[in-house]
């Protein structure tokens, strides 16, 4: 947190003031800090929220890690059959010509 430093002293009546006069006679604080103290007290709750908001990020990381790489499996599984079953009908389609190309050539001779 950046530290504020007074430009000027404080002023004279300020100074003479006795101890009871510079505090807040319900909490003892002294007035002369209580709006830094406040203002303290407002960054850290905006802290605590933002800590919040980050404090199961590591948790969802992990599990859509986990999620990304079942998925990549995936993907190479149907790429592999895919694949296989692309063979299959290349396979099949040849045979097909093979035996109509047969066929014609029995029917010609």
């Amino acid at each position: 947190m950046d530290r504020h430093i007074p430009m000027h002293a404080l002023p004279e009546e300020i100074q003479k003031m006795s101890p009871e006069e510079k505090v807040c006679k319900y909490c003892g604080v002294s007035y002369l800090i209580l709006h830094e103290f406040k203002a303290m007290e407002e960054k850290v709750k905006a802290m605590e929220k933002e800590m919040k908001f980050y404090q199961g990020s590591i948790e969802r990381e992990k599990i859509l890690q986990e999620k990304l790489q079942f998925l990549s499996q995936d993907f190479e599984q149907y790429k592999i059959d895919n694949e296989s079953k692309t063979e299959r009908w290349s396979m099949f389609f040849f045979s097909i010509i093979y035996l109509v190309e047969r066929k014609l050539q029995k029917t010609n001779c």
